[in-house]
């Protein structure tokens, strides 16, 4: 499915407020650069980016990244830390310090959350003392650090790999703070819907994608896979939810510029329709 292009998508009800700031991540437009990603949310009517620390050299220059926001005048609502697989030599080897360095960012781009993966299971001592650093360093920072759900690794033939210490799957875990990626929930064959109704009030930032069941981790545009994506919004703007919902694609295979533009433009008006709630006179 290809979005249609909504320049200037309207809210129903003149007047209701934004409960949910929309953003856009800076993985949603690779291979272009974290610079077009500012200009394009900006041009696009998003509320904000999230920087994905990591392999585009912007994005690791906070000093760069002030720059992108007061030009292009857009807000940064979160920091996601190079924790990834790709990212293990990002901001140094030592993943506490990495951890460190992503609440500073937040602190000087005005970003009020840290998306972080949990541990892999070769990093003994940071798994060890993880549920208890990450609410050490919310205590200190200010910042809050929302462990995003995960998945099992598989290959072709269905046989998984344990990569994630204390798991993969963080509902049974002691943390305040969570983040739902609605691509890993289909990857790890779990529903969203289930886990919005699991995580209650600790659901805190929303990735928004959708996914096909497959190993590949497929971050679809949101209603083309099996996570029932609209429903997810809706049940959470009927039940309140205040956080930020951050639009986290694979756009490659789209093509051309215009039509990722159309697609982006097309996706934020379908989330700003379906977070609407109708206010009661």
């Amino acid at each position: 499915m290809l979005w249609g292009v909504n320049r200037n998508p309207a809210w129903p009800g003149d007047g209701d407020a934004r409960a949910n700031r929309i953003g856009l991540s800076t993985s949603s437009v690779f291979p272009e650069s974290t610079g077009s990603c500012f200009e394009l949310a900006g041009r696009l009517g998003y509320d904000g980016v999230e920087v994905m620390v990591g392999i585009d050299p912007i994005s690791r220059d906070v000093d760069a990244l002030v720059q992108l926001r007061e030009y292009h005048d857009i807000a940064v609502l979160a920091i996601h830390a190079p924790t990834l697989l790709v990212t293990q030599g990002t901001w140094g080897n030592d993943p506490w310090d990495k951890l460190e360095r992503s609440a500073v960012a937040a602190h000087r781009l005005g970003a009020s959350t840290v998306v972080v993966h949990p541990p892999f299971r070769w990093q003994r001592s940071y798994a060890q003392g993880f549920v208890d650093g990450i609410r050490r360093l919310e205590r200190t920072t200010g910042i809050t650090f929302a462990v995003e759900n995960m998945y099992p690794w598989r290959g072709p033939r269905a046989t998984e790999v344990r990569a994630y210490s204390p798991g993969w799957d963080p509902t049974h875990r002691d943390y305040d703070h969570l983040t739902l990626d609605l691509s890993h929930a289909s990857t790890a064959r779990q529903k969203s819907l289930d886990l919005v109704d699991a995580w209650g009030e600790r659901l805190t930032h929303l990735h928004l994608t959708d996914g096909d069941g497959s190993f590949a981790d497929s971050h679809l545009l949101p209603g083309d896979g099996d996570q029932d994506a609209r429903r997810v919004l809706t049940t959470l703007a009927a039940r309140g939810f205040g956080g930020d919902v951050v639009l986290e694609v694979n756009t490659r295979t789209i093509g051309s510029r215009s039509a990722r533009e159309a697609a982006l433009a097309g996706v934020l008006a379908f989330t700003r329709q379906a977070l609407a709630v109708p206010t009661t006179p």
